[in-house]
């Protein structure tokens, strides 16, 4: 017997979705966002505006409002990033000093600060002023000799030993995801993964302050790449203001890769090398709308840093050069075996470094971060101190490194022996033999290299906030600066030889040792990041060397083509996959001639797919279902016997339906038939009241045929950046491939454990 009253009732059937309730559209954590479906929200929400626009004048400006809300947003992230940048450099410049002594006129001045402001400091002596002390100076009143050197030793370890356990203590109570550089896991946010939390406000609170403390602290690391992070950080914030972005998470990733410019155009001061280091190196989906409002961004930031001025000479960054030689052909040679060097050296710490951080993750060494980052902050102190190149701090020392060296230059490296007849403009000095204090400092720098090269690989990876972008770029610089020292003196003492006969006369400046340094730096990073374009780009905003852009563009071909010769891995992508991320990289080629069929759930022997029917379940079949499974969804088919394919519906919306539609529609009960049809099903009398669910159901889920090749598979799950894809046939649904099982496949056809992929 059917009852045709609840049939000729079906048009009042409360649709639980035509009022859209919380969290519908939200993903849970650690899960993978469905970018076509996040498209299609927009562009709807996009034509509601539009259409509604022209009802009022109000709706007008409301119109006008969400179109600037993108430009709002990329204002306020370019503000705040710029200022955190400021205060991180005032603030890292004063602690690094505070190592070494204090300001008694002010404990907050650095030691450079201390001494403009004293009136006895003399352009010789511009590092020693009466105000700046010591701490033997101030504690025991001695400044030279064995005890003073010993107490300034032992102050120097307290200092940072101190810094560095703060740090570590705040980051492992109040923000474990504040450590590392974050640009791994920010690639793989802007790829579409959820990791709730990374890019929260107590982690921006807590990188910040942290990033502080161990960049003084001496370890080797940067502030770079975590200021990506934090830019990041301050792009969420400011999204979630906004419900344009904070409704949509394909949105808030365009806000995110923008984001990503400003903290790399602040770190180095470099705004249009941060826009191309978003789009070739961190950035998933670019278009141009995105590149218009990085650009902006980048912009902004880099302008709110000019105005703080953090370094005092009006630049963005530490280490600003001008060169006064052009390059020679000749020097391609030396350029391209920096080059090698850098690929060489960018090969070796990735491998050294994945394996140590393997090592940390499998054994005993993971339980014990504390006291890995004092271990490794005690060893750096006590070994760094005795030398002067790598007692201070990296960015000093890269700056010194760039330098060419001036008459009013003081550094060990300067010291040439000069030709008393000389009269020459300042700018122009001839090259001049080495003397004694040049031969200390290459010691010096090859000792320095050494060290930097094996501490680098034990400290990026440890539970406090590291970047890589200055170690690698110190490594370089110095290898890059002993080659142009030693190309110099070749011209120098051989100015008869063919290759300088050409263009190294006698009495001429032929050679900067500087630009080999720059060079060095650039080989290196490439190396370890396998950056090209925008690599380049930062190098030559970074030191203001346009007319040197060819051998910047030589070693960083160099560096990448011998790097990928023996791995196409960069550092990144090799801690994506280390930590078991569902990041699919599109520079990953894929040739294999395996098909869907292959690749789909259920293979042969496995329990039958996990469906729903389109008007034959009750709600207890659909609420076991998801209980007794942890799928992210279900395919939903015409019934289990034709297995013909309706559409998709996700799980955590099923959920939250049917959690809604009990509280709010009545008569809804366990024995309810829910239907994903236009009209209810026809039911017997006494039947409960059906649930009709059809807004959850996505009628066009992307499907592929069982003998479609996994090459366009993959291809169609990277541009589209899917979660799931359906297999069918006929239109009859046979099995389901999701982005973890293109991860598995990809990685058992690359001989590796395709178990790696594991989301942890």
């Amino acid at each position: 017997m059917v009852n045709t009253g609840v049939i000729s009732g079906s048009e009042n059937l409360m649709d639980f979705l035509d009022e859209p309730f919380p969290d519908v559209g939200t993903y849970e954590d650690f899960h993978t966002i469905d970018w076509l479906r996040e498209k299609s929200r927009d562009t709807d929400r996009h034509r509601k505006i539009t259409s509604k626009s022209k009802e009022s004048i109000w709706e007008f400006i409301k119109s006008l409002l969400d179109a600037w809300s993108g430009w709002a947003v990329m204002l306020l992230i370019g503000l705040l990033a710029g200022t955190l940048a400021g205060v991180i450099d005032l603030a890292v410049d004063w602690m690094t000093d505070l190592k070494e002594g204090i300001c008694l006129s002010a404990f907050w001045y650095s030691h450079e600060q201390c001494c403009w402001t004293s009136n006895e400091t003399t352009f010789e002596d511009r590092d020693k002023c009466p105000l700046w002390q010591k701490w033997s100076e101030l504690l025991v009143n001695q400044s030279e000799g064995a005890s003073a050197y010993i107490l300034n030793y032992l102050m120097y370890i307290l200092w940072a030993l101190l810094f560095a356990f703060l740090a570590v203590s705040l980051v492992r109570v109040f923000a474990p995801y504040a450590c590392g550089s974050g640009i791994p896991e920010i690639k793989t946010i802007l790829s579409g993964f959820i990791i709730r939390g990374y890019l929260g406000k107590w982690t921006l609170l807590i990188k910040t302050v942290t990033l502080v403390l161990v960049v003084s602290s001496g370890l080797s690391l940067g502030k770079e790449g975590p200021l990506v992070h934090v830019a990041c950080c301050c792009g969420n914030f400011f999204s979630s203001l906004f419900s344009k972005y904070s409704k949509n998470e394909g949105k808030r990733r365009e806000v995110l890769s923008a984001a990503a410019a400003a903290g790399v155009s602040v770190a180095f001061g470099a705004p249009i090398g941060g826009v191309l280091f978003s789009l070739e190196e961190v950035s998933y989906y670019f278009p141009l709308k995105t590149l218009w409002r990085s650009f902006f961004a980048a912009l902004v930031a880099a302008f709110t840093l000019r105005s703080i001025n953090p370094f005092g000479n009006s630049r963005l960054v530490l280490f600003y050069v001008e060169y006064h030689t052009p390059w020679y052909m000749a020097e391609l040679f030396p350029f391209i075996l920096l080059g090698v060097f850098g690929g060489l050296w960018g090969t070796l710490f990735i491998r050294c470094n994945i394996a140590w951080c393997r090592r940390r993750k499998t054994t005993k060494l993971g339980k014990y971060p504390v006291l890995e980052v004092i271990a490794v902050t005690a060893i750096t102190a006590i070994v760094a101190y005795p030398n002067p190149y790598t007692r201070r701090s990296t960015s000093e020392l890269i700056s010194e490194l760039f330098n060419d060296c001036g008459a009013l230059e003081s550094s060990q490296l300067c010291d040439y022996i000069n030709d008393p007849n000389m009269t020459r403009p300042v700018d122009d000095i001839p090259d001049r033999p080495a003397g004694v204090g040049v031969y200390t400092a290459i010691w010096q720098l090859a000792l320095a290299l050494i060290f930097k090269i094996i501490i680098t690989i034990f400290t990026f990876g440890m539970k406090i906030p590291s970047g890589l972008f200055i170690p690698s770029m110190a490594v370089g610089a110095m290898a890059g600066r002993m080659v142009g020292i030693g190309v110099e003196q070749l011209a120098y003492h051989h100015h008869d030889w063919i290759i300088f006969r050409n263009w190294c006369r006698p009495g001429a400046d032929c050679v900067t040792p500087g630009l080999y340094a720059m060079v060095g730096a650039a080989a290196c990073l490439g190396g370890v990041t396998r950056m090209t374009v925008s690599l380049v780009v930062i190098m030559f905003e970074l030191t203001g060397g346009l007319e040197y852009i060819v051998p910047l563009m030589a070693a960083a071909v160099t560096s990448k083509w011998v790097a990928d010769a023996f791995g196409k891995e960069g550092i990144y992508e090799a801690h994506i996959h280390l930590n078991g991320y569902p990041f699919l990289d599109v520079k990953d080629e894929f040739t294999h001639r395996t098909l869907a069929t292959d690749v789909m759930r259920p293979r042969r022997g496995e329990p039958p797919l996990s469906v729903l029917t389109q008007d034959s379940m009750t709600v207890e079949d659909v609420e076991t279902l998801i209980k007794e499974t942890d799928y992210n969804g279900f395919p939903v088919v015409v019934s289990r016997d034709s297995e013909r394919l309706i559409g998709f519906a996700q799980r955590r919306e099923l959920i939250l339906a049917i959690k809604n539609a009990r509280q709010r529609q009545e008569g809804i009960v366990s024995d309810s038939v829910m239907y994903f049809t236009e009209e209810p099903p026809e039911l017997p009398a006494n039947s409960p009241q059906p649930l009709k669910l059809r807004r959850v159901l996505n009628l066009s889920p992307f499907t592929v045929t069982d003998h479609t090749p996994m090459e366009t598979v993959v291809d169609i799950f990277r541009k589209l950046g899917l979660r799931q894809c359906l297999v069918t046939r006929s239109g009859r649904l046979l099995g389901i491939i999701t982005k973890k099982d293109v991860l598995r496949h990809m990685a058992q056809m690359a001989n590796q454990d395709p178990e790696s992929i594991m989301f942890n």
